[in-house]
């Protein structure tokens, strides 16, 4: 095995071939390398003193799935047919360019458009993993590290499946979203654990639960429906992990500091707001510039669909953990997303919803 560092992530499509045949001596792992200060701790007290999140380390080891066999990979979608139904309420000149393709080109833009969705889902995985392991080496409590170990075995899961699909299914890699990877470069490489833990249990988890559920909802591959199923149910533990730690935590911390979370919270969602919008699909097939793709896709009905699962569950959680401060609040308030503040809050969970036993591949449709 041959590794390769660089500075920064690679910037072309990366495609897979079926014929290709390669030797563990011609495969090369390329590697960005990251420094970060993280100082971890022992916990010397085995007491459970927090019975909610020990419920949740028990019902993840629970539901633990494999997934190379509960996925049903022997499925593929037809070739000719779409893996996500283009939006109808299209900009008459954007329907016109794409009713201008040929059948061919349609298929080819579903697929590269969704490659492109999955490969920042995949990127993203990826830095949820390596947040879950340094919280399990720098979080302070017991439970905490359970937890957060078991996550880090989740996000894993996660990676593979994800990478398993676009190999398989698509043949198609995007790289990351240059908003995603400085969102998650932010995360790894501060010092603070706490803000570790805002940054990917509300923030990046709450980005991920928004964005699995606009596809689950239009994707027409129950394959890929089933694998975002899964995902979204351990997910979703995550969040309501992270809002259980933190609300406590966040009481402990001085007023200066809880502003200094509360700014780097709200950074955060401009950034899922504004920026993590992918627009590679539209600049090749529709022939569009960088900003009329990113206006176009601001406009679809499923980033509205998005942008209301995102900040119906972000906004009420930094509400409920002691992050959306009056002095926050007005920015907030000026990106319009205080409308969701009073939606229900991640802390209380359905336990007998997230103790159901996984669907299988021909119940998820019925389950959305």
């Amino acid at each position: 095995m041959k590794i390769k560092k660089q500075d920064g992530p690679p910037s072309e499509l990366l495609y897979f071939d079926d014929e290709l045949d390669l030797s563990p001596k011609q495969i090369e792992d390329v590697v960005e390398i990251f420094n970060t200060p993280l100082t971890g701790s022992y916990n010397w007290d085995y007491t459970v003193a927090d019975n909610r999140i020990k419920k949740l380390y028990e019902l993840g080891k629970e539901l633990n799935w494999n997934g190379s066999i509960d996925l049903n990979w022997d499925y593929t979608h037809p070739e000719d047919e779409k893996l996500v139904d283009p939006d109808e309420q299209l900009p008459h000149e954007t329907l016109k360019a794409y009713e201008a393709l040929t059948a061919k080109e349609k298929i080819e833009f579903d697929r590269h458009s969704t490659a492109e969705l999955l490969s920042q889902f995949l990127h993203g995985e990826q830095g949820a993993l390596l947040v879950a392991s340094q919280l399990a080496s720098c979080a302070p409590t017991y439970n905490a590290k359970l937890y957060a170990a078991s996550q880090t075995f989740d996000e894993a899961r996660h990676v593979e499946v994800f990478n398993k699909y676009l190999q398989d299914k698509i043949g198609i890699h995007y790289p990351i979203n240059p908003s995603l990877k400085l969102l998650l470069d932010k995360i790894l490489t501060d010092e603070r654990w706490d803000l570790k833990f805002i940054g990917m249990q509300i923030i990046i988890e709450g980005l991920a639960l928004a964005a699995f559920g606009m596809l689950k909802s239009i994707t027409t591959d129950p394959l890929l429906k089933q694998l975002l199923h899964y995902v979204i149910r351990d997910e979703a533990r995550h969040v309501t992990f992270g809002i259980n730690y933190l609300e406590d935590f966040i009481k402990t911390l001085s007023p200066e500091e809880v502003q200094e979370r509360a700014e780097f919270a709200y950074e955060a969602c401009v950034i899922s707001r504004e920026r993590l919008i992918n627009t590679k699909a539209e600049q090749k097939y529709l022939k569009m510039s960088p900003e009329e793709a990113r206006e176009f896709q601001m406009s679809t009905a499923s980033f509205a669909l998005f942008r209301n699962f995102l900040f119906s569950r972000v906004i009420p959680n930094l509400s409920r953990i002691g992050l959306l401060t009056e002095e926050i609040r007005p920015k907030f308030e000026a990106l319009g997303l205080l409308e969701y503040e009073h939606a229900p809050d991640d802390f209380e969970c359905d336990w007998a919803e997230l103790q159901k036993p996984l669907e299988s591949f021909d119940e998820i449709p019925e389950a959305v």
